[in-house]
């Protein structure tokens, strides 16, 4: 462990996970106001950025589709990463601990942490049921009865208000700890930020770097 910590920075994040989170960042943010420019008529002036109500309605469904699209790639190179293990459920039983920042007293977590993990999931059930609720909204290219527009309309909106405060939640996050936005938009991090952060993963990659040889 000592040669990687010897080095000033370690990847955390290729240059293709960056670009698929911002680029899902993006669409997040573009389908999120489209979408509450269509919720209610206070907040319709918001369709003024998308060129008004027509290309509001319009383009809201391809943007919500082209997100999921993303996310569905992302998941791909990152499901594994995100199993729950014992402690991460400890990591979230103790919550008081992480938002006073003691890490000192929380366990040690691979490359995501429970509450990561937690957020992941969250978003992969928002993304489904939005998905689902949103192809019978689609009336330009599908037409079902009242009985199931109307349901699905309001697990739609429960949906995406959900996904909304997930995701300032994990923005909030980012901003918080120190070094994660740095690491989202550079890749890296240092040793001493894994070493307090994620000593798991830090540990893992180290093992990588040298694993053992002979016998015990």
């Amino acid at each position: 462990m000592s040669d990687l910590r010897g080095r000033d920075t370690l990847l955390r994040y290729s240059a293709g996970v960056r670009t698929n989170h911002w680029l899902n960042a993006i669409c997040f943010v573009l389908a999120a106001l489209s979408g509450l420019a269509l919720f209610h008529p206070a907040l319709f002036w918001l369709s003024n950025l998308f060129g008004g109500g027509p290309w509001t309605r319009i383009l809201h469904p391809f943007l919500g589709l082209l997100m999921l699209l993303l996310f569905l790639a992302l998941s791909a190179r990152v499901w594994d990463e995100n199993h729950f293990a014992a402690g991460d459920w400890q990591w979230l039983r103790q919550w008081r601990d992480v938002v006073n920042n003691r890490e000192e007293r929380l366990p040690e977590v691979g490359r995501y942490n429970g509450g990561q993990k937690l957020v992941f999931f969250v978003v992969v059930g928002c993304l489904v049921v939005l998905f689902v609720t949103g192809l019978p909204m689609w009336r330009s290219y599908f037409t079902l009865p009242a009985t199931i527009v109307r349901p699905a309309a309001v697990l739609h909106a429960i949906s995406a208000l959900v996904l909304i405060c997930t995701i300032l939640v994990h923005i909030y996050a980012g901003f918080w700890v120190r070094g994660s936005m740095h690491a989202m938009l550079r890749g890296t991090v240092t040793p001493g930020w894994a070493w307090k952060h994620h000593r798991a993963w830090l540990r893992q990659i180290t093992h990588a770097s040298h694993p053992r040889t002979g016998s015990d």
